[in-house]
């Protein structure tokens, strides 16, 4: 093996190992941030830790971009933990005073860890061979599967030892999180190192008056979130992109954070929620691999239109569910087949914005892309719950299917697009050419 695929591979396990504790640092906060501010706040305030956190990404998302464009990944995603371990830290300290305001800038800090572990993504597509960016990056989202199983079945014992150190209840998983959050950082400062594009000079050659270019392969005129995303919008299939990757965490998101609450009013037990959820979540992440192959193998807007039509099949599910006298085994099916659109969605759709952007806007569109799917993300859960009120789980996924509409729109013109033009990597598996 050569040493520059040596480097590659130490580069790969790195993100895997951060991707891996950062999921067990989220998951483990997560599981018990509700709780934390029902105890401080009372019931009405539970939701606002999900809230504070899913903004808190989205708002890190396009800086962590600009740090990434301008000196490199690593730095970037260092950064990153390091502000996650800032708001764990200030978790633990607002338990201990009793204060709701501390907290919940405590978890919107917290939630910078979420936009790091989606942004290790293309971190991993750097440098990666065009028919290999999917499956690179589906191998990163696939280490989350361990630590969000991991992560919750940690509270306990992390509970247990917070109090046996004299701290509040509740407090103890986030001192975990602290410090799988700072080990995160510490393997990626020290174990992920530069790998410029291939189709960009690594160094400014004067004889060429070529740019120089970073370890995230983008040069020194890299534009920000706004002149990137005009880029997109003018391009058709980083346009699909952009959209579909909003658009399918947001419908993720709206079904999801609802059927616990449907469950529960149709008299299911926890355990058959728990299960549920389960099974999404695994949707979600296990079989990310197969998605990364699939969008290598038959392309990435195909593999992306095969997620919108799995997203289109969860919400129909739902709505039978909910319609069912016994829906259980139905809304099981709903939410496993929901994980899986989402999973396809955004790793072709990824892959696409990955291998379709100019050198100079790429870095900060995957940012503002980021940030666009987590404030999508944010307004979904919001208007969930008044939906869900006023018409039930029909309701639910009803607005879920209209919320798919804008990204079929944009499936149409890409398409149409790559068609036009009989080279464009739109229409054949990443990697080949015109002539292949």
């Amino acid at each position: 093996m050569s040493v520059p695929n040596v480097e590659r591979s130490r580069g790969i396990g790195a993100l895997v190992t951060g991707n891996l504790l950062g999921g067990v640092a989220v998951a483990s906060g997560i599981a018990v941030g509700g709780l934390l501010l029902e105890r401080l706040g009372g019931t009405s305030v539970a939701g606002l830790g999900q809230a504070a956190s899913v903004l808190g990404a989205a708002v890190a998302a396009v800086p962590l971009a600009g740090v990434a464009a301008r000196h490199g990944r690593r730095r970037s995603l260092a950064l990153g933990y390091a502000i996650a371990v800032l708001g764990g830290v200030l978790i633990v300290a607002a338990a201990v005073v009793a204060q709701l305001v501390v907290l919940l800038a405590g978890l919107a800090l917290f939630g910078v860890g979420q936009a790091v572990n989606l942004q290790s993504r293309y971190a991993a597509a750097d440098g990666a061979a065009p028919g290999a960016r999917a499956r690179t990056m589906s191998i990163v989202i696939w280490a989350t599967t361990i630590g969000s199983v991991a992560g919750p079945n940690l509270s306990d014992v992390a509970d247990r030892f917070g109090r046996w150190l004299g701290l509040p209840g509740l407090t103890g998983p986030y001192l975990f999180s602290v410090v799988s959050f700072a080990l995160a950082g510490a393997v990626v400062a020290v174990f992920l190192r530069p790998a410029a594009r291939s189709s960009a000079p690594a160094t400014n050659d004067a004889a060429t008056n070529a740019p120089a270019t970073n370890d995230a392969g983008t040069s020194a005129r890299a534009v920000g979130a706004v002149a990137a995303l005009r880029w997109a919008a003018a391009d058709p299939a980083a346009r699909f992109a952009v959209v579909l990757i909003s658009v399918a965490h947001a419908m993720m998101v709206m079904v999801m954070v609802m059927t616990p609450l449907h469950m529960q009013h149709h008299g299911m037990s926890l355990r058959l929620v728990g299960v549920v959820i389960s099974l999404h979540v695994l949707g979600m992440y296990a079989l990310s691999p197969v998605c990364g192959w699939l969008a290598d193998r038959i392309g990435a807007v195909r593999t992306a239109c095969g997620g919108m039509l799995m997203l289109a099949a969860a919400v129909v599910l739902g709505f039978v569910a909910a319609s069912a006298a016994e829906g259980s085994a139905l809304t099981a099916l709903a939410l496993t087949v929901l994980g899986l659109g989402w999973s396809a969605s955004l790793i072709s759709a990824s892959a696409l914005l990955t291998g379709t952007a100019a050198d100079h806007v790429r870095v900060p569109l995957q940012g503002a892309t980021d940030a666009g799917m987590n404030y999508a993300g944010a307004a979904a859960a919001a208007l969930a719950g008044p939906i869900l009120a006023g018409g039930g789980f029909r309701a639910v996924n009803i607005a879920a299917a209209v919320i798919l509409v804008p990204a079929v729109v944009a499936a149409t013109a890409a398409v149409r697009g790559g068609r036009a033009a009989e080279g464009s990597p739109v229409d054949r598996p990443q990697g080949t050419t015109a002539s292949s």
